[in-house]
């Protein structure tokens, strides 16, 4: 009876974390201002990031696993990213964006 309710469990967490292409927005013109003054802009691979000086730029796949990282010595600094097709995270600070590169 156990192994069935464990089963059950995991399964409906698993339909919940269901990731799809629609919940990714597009890699164009994405831009975001929060309450840190953290702004992040992004137009094809390249992440333009404003008032995010001293941070870091983390980029994550949807498995979770850090993909790059890059530090912010700047307060208006553009990054080129290398990186395959796909969705990916990007995360600086609090701010937290979900972008997809096709």
């Amino acid at each position: 009876m156990n192994k069935y309710y464990i089963i059950t469990i995991l399964a409906i967490s698993l339909t919940s974390m269901t990731l799809r292409a629609a919940d990714f927005e597009e890699f164009d013109d994405i831009t975001e201002v929060e309450t840190t003054g953290v702004a992040i802009n992004v137009n094809g691979a390249q992440v333009h990031v404003t008032g995010a000086a001293g941070q870091t730029l983390e980029v994550y796949n949807v498995a979770g696993m850090r993909v790059a990282t890059y530090k912010i010595d700047g307060d208006d600094k553009t990054f080129n990213l290398n990186l395959s097709k796909g969705c990916y995270i990007l995360k600086i600070g609090k701010v937290v964006r979900k972008v997809s590169i096709r």
